[in-house]
């Protein structure tokens, strides 16, 4: 599969079983993990069986990948992964971002560079009409990408975690942008 898409310094592909150990050490940074799971790492099993199964699956309303591996557009250096998938499998209206980069690649502005290029290609090329983005309301660094991605702030929401992680009594936010906002900008 080719790239799907680059930028000035990034080039966004398919994920391969190739990338496993990638994803492990990217999973294995308690900084990393803080707002997901409270800095757990994940299994080599779990990313075997449960991840890298995720970030392979294609969508039927696009016949391509949801998330994709980030890497550096000169060095070729792994530095994470976007999400940019449909919340329906079979229609293309609603898509979630994400993103969860090396902490090695963090205030570099690859998040914010990352989000902005899916978003251009969601209402240009995919036939996108509303990105929405969540996290824990005390992740500040998350909430400024997507603000300066051009999200907006839509609402504040108790999610229902399995267990409670610090700093998830605050609730969780949504960010979202719509395909009429983002060409009136």
């Amino acid at each position: 599969m080719t790239n799907f898409l680059e930028t000035g310094r990034l080039v966004l592909r398919a994920f391969t079983p190739a990338d496993t150990d990638h994803l492990i050490a990217l999973d294995d940074d308690p900084e990393v993990m803080r707002f997901i799971n409270g800095g757990r790492p994940t299994s080599r099993e779990a990313v075997e069986t449960r991840v890298l199964p995720r970030l392979l699956h294609d969508h039927p309303c696009w016949g391509t990948r949801g998330y994709w591996a980030a890497q550096e557009r000169t060095s070729g250096t792994f530095l994470g992964w976007f999400e940019f998938r449909p919340l329906d499998e079979h229609s293309p209206a609603v898509v979630e971002l994400g993103y969860r980069l090396n902490r090695a690649a963090w205030g570099h502005g690859y998040a914010t560079e990352g989000s902005r290029a899916l978003i251009h290609k969601g209402f240009t090329d995919l036939e996108v009409e509303r990105v929405t983005a969540n996290t824990m309301a005390v992740n500040t660094r998350s909430r400024r990408v997507m603000e300066k991605s051009g999200l907006s702030f839509v609402r504040n929401f108790t999610g229902d975690w399995p267990e409670a992680i610090e700093g998830s009594e605050h609730g969780e936010v949504e960010y979202g942008l719509t395909r009429t906002e983002w060409e009136q900008r």
